[in-house]
């Protein structure tokens, strides 16, 4: 019984615990003998019947002259070889070339294979039709690597508000396709994958699976823990990888949730993973991953949640896995691996074909503490190829307003794959048509040590508002996924709100919506509340927020949480001053604020980032900005 369940674990979840089996439920079937129940023997034919009629039909990619039979004049024992059609009044069999039919003894049809599959015959060139196939079948795997994480995790951040993503990869590490989770985390996973690969090289083998946060070793702010596993089709080097990144609820650092608005190098923010092995032969090494996030001077809160978050990721991945083994048995690994190529050309082509009909743009945006993102960019229709150059954006700063290379890497791949109006899922090929230059030790491109918590979740979402000013595409949004934590030694919580989406040339911006480089969901107001010792008093649209204009932008929201015990609470934020532009004559979308309204009635304004201690009744409210309007006048 212990063998079948390891077995069982290994299968679902993609390893085998330490910790020893306890039998909380045992459940008996016993099945009494029986006298077998014949079916009615059936009536078939004497003999084959000669076809009913022959029809020209494309199978195989050859035009064929196809017999047309009864399946009531088939005797038993009759064999048909394919191309064929059997057609009975409730449906048609299609027997194609290099396939057999033979009726059995009791009527039941069965087909076979008789001519061996040829790998190299299977694909030579790309089959529109099976790259749209393919294209689903990756995406699919990925959907279903998603709901396997969900279902697993321990955490409310990624249980609850689905602050995680997934995606699978070709063999050199590059995205081929992923779940609509959260873009930030999409577009820098290749990075997360060629860091293992370069680190691992020839020493990676079937059974290992690894983990990092590190931002500057492929990561992108330590909360974001990547799970990354080869996946072995046969062969002694990886076929294909996937990957799993999850938002952890805290990994240490300075304060309760481990966003540290005050943060000044990466050691202030928590527990660094570089690389680190955390499946070896298919067994799960708690204890080393215990040691670790138990270690350095701001060691983690929870560490049995992270260590259940990180499981629900393993076994994310081992879905995924499965997934891609089975497809490579079914259609040959080689064919996969060149749909992987030719999904990855497909995207190419489109974003070719976008970008020649874009126009040179530059444009300057200014966050709240002073720092800009500038961008230029330069078209070239000819070959359907850009230069994006950040040059001239601000220094690395002294906070934590610094964005990895990966993280401004994934917000130019998000706008690229935003302006390609057509099904195909977000992978590396969107890229392949731009250069990007990103200055070292600018904040889009920092320096070890310097802090970057913020860089993911804020400046992110100012690079790509900026470059899409530079198109003249949009309107800024709300330019800030407004995180909030608070928590002590029991309790982690993180969050980020909704606010308003800019306006574009044809429509107005969405209300209280999660915009660009975020995706996640608030959790529920119950699970919230049953959870953590808070109420939530008020979530409500901010009407008027969004910026006036011919289209209007979005508003955002407001939320009141009042806390029903001590905690730290932090706010890391941005647009609380400079407020998010309009485009065309469009106005500016509202600034938001942040404030803490204390029990004894007195009010607490807070900065864009700030750090602060709630008592008993005392109440944070954030109010987020509305998006920016589009165009002059009105409709």
């Amino acid at each position: 019984m212990g063998a079948a369940f390891a077995e069982a674990h290994r299968q679902r979840f993609g390893f085998v615990g330490e910790d020893a089996l306890v039998v909380e439920q045992l459940r008996v079937e016993a099945i009494a003998g029986g006298e077998a129940q014949n079916l009615p023997a059936p009536v078939l034919a004497e003999r084959t019947a000669d076809p009913i009629d022959r029809v020209a039909m494309y199978l195989a990619g050859e035009r064929h002259d196809v017999p047309v039979h009864a399946r009531g004049g088939l005797a038993a024992g009759a064999v048909l070889s394919g191309p064929a059609l059997i057609i009975d009044p409730v449906s048609t069999v299609v027997v194609e070339p290099g396939w057999s039919a033979r009726v059995l003894a009791e009527g039941t049809l069965l087909l076979e294979r008789v001519a061996a599959r040829s790998e190299q015959a299977a694909e030579e060139s790309v089959d529109p039709v099976r790259l749209e196939i393919f294209a689903g079948l990756f995406m699919g795997i990925a959907e279903e690597m998603g709901a396997a994480l969900q279902r697993s995790a321990a955490s409310v951040n990624i249980r609850e508000r689905l602050d995680f993503s997934c995606a699978i990869f070709d063999a050199e590490g590059g995205l081929v396709a992923n779940a609509p989770h959260i873009p930030v985390h999409l577009g820098s996973m290749g990075e997360s994958i060629r860091t293992v690969i370069q680190a691992r090289g020839e020493t990676m083998r079937e059974g290992q699976i690894y983990a990092l946060n590190d931002p500057y070793r492929g990561g992108t702010h330590l909360p974001d823990i990547t799970v990354v596993m080869p996946v072995f089709a046969g062969g002694e080097a990886p076929a294909f990888f996937v990957a799993a990144r999850g938002h952890h609820a805290d990994v240490g650092g300075a304060t309760p949730g481990s966003m540290p608005p005050d943060s000044r190098t990466l050691a202030d923010e928590g527990v660094v993973f570089d690389d680190v092995l955390i499946v070896e032969d298919g067994a799960m090494r708690e204890q080393a991953i215990r040691d670790l996030l138990a270690s350095g001077p701001l060691p983690a809160r929870n560490i049995d949640q992270n260590i259940a978050d990180l499981a629900a990721q393993v076994a994310a991945c081992a879905r995924g896995a499965d997934g891609l083994r089975q497809l490579a048995a079914q259609q040959w690994q080689g064919v996969v691996t060149r749909y992987m190529a030719y999904v990855q050309a497909h995207a190419e082509a489109m974003a070719r074909r976008m970008i020649a009909t874009l126009s040179d743009g530059s444009f300057r945006y200014a966050l709240d503490d002073g720092a800009v993102v500038a961008v230029r960019v330069t078209i070239d229709a000819e070959r359907g190829s850009a230069t994006i150059d950040f040059s001239g954006t601000s220094d690395q700063r002294p906070t934590n307003f610094n964005a990895p290379l990966a993280v401004t890497r994934a917000a130019v791949l998000y706008v690229l794959r935003l302006l390609v109006d057509e099904a195909v899922p977000l992978n590396e090929g969107f890229l392949r048509p731009v250069t990007l230059i990103v200055p070292e030790g600018s904040m889009l491109n920092p320096r070890f040590p310097a802090a970057v918590v913020a860089g993911n979740v804020e400046v992110s979402q100012v690079v790509t508002d900026t470059l899409l000013g530079a198109l003249g595409a949009m309107a800024a949004s709300q330019g800030t996924m407004n995180n909030l934590t608070f928590g002590d030694d029991s309790y982690q919580y993180y969050e980020t709100i909704a606010g308003g989406a800019g306006a574009g040339p044809g429509h107005d911006g969405a209300d209280a919506i999660q915009t660009h480089m975020t995706n996640s969901r608030l959790t529920d107001p119950e699970v919230l509340e049953t959870r953590y010792p808070v109420l939530l008093e008020q979530f409500a649209i901010r009407r008027g927020s969004g910026g006036a204009g011919a289209w209007h932008g979005g508003d955002g929201t407001i939320r009141r949480l009042r806390f029903r015990q001590p905690l730290r609470a932090a706010i890391l934020s941005n647009r609380r001053v400079v407020p998010p532009f309009g485009l065309d004559g469009g106005e500016a979308g509202q600034p938001g604020h942040n404030r803490v309204e204390r029990a004894d009635g007195t009010v607490e304004e807070l900065a864009s980032t700030a750090g602060i201690d709630m008592g008993v009744g005392d109440v944070v409210v954030i109010a987020t900005p509305g998006g920016g309007g589009y165009g002059r006048g009105a409709r």
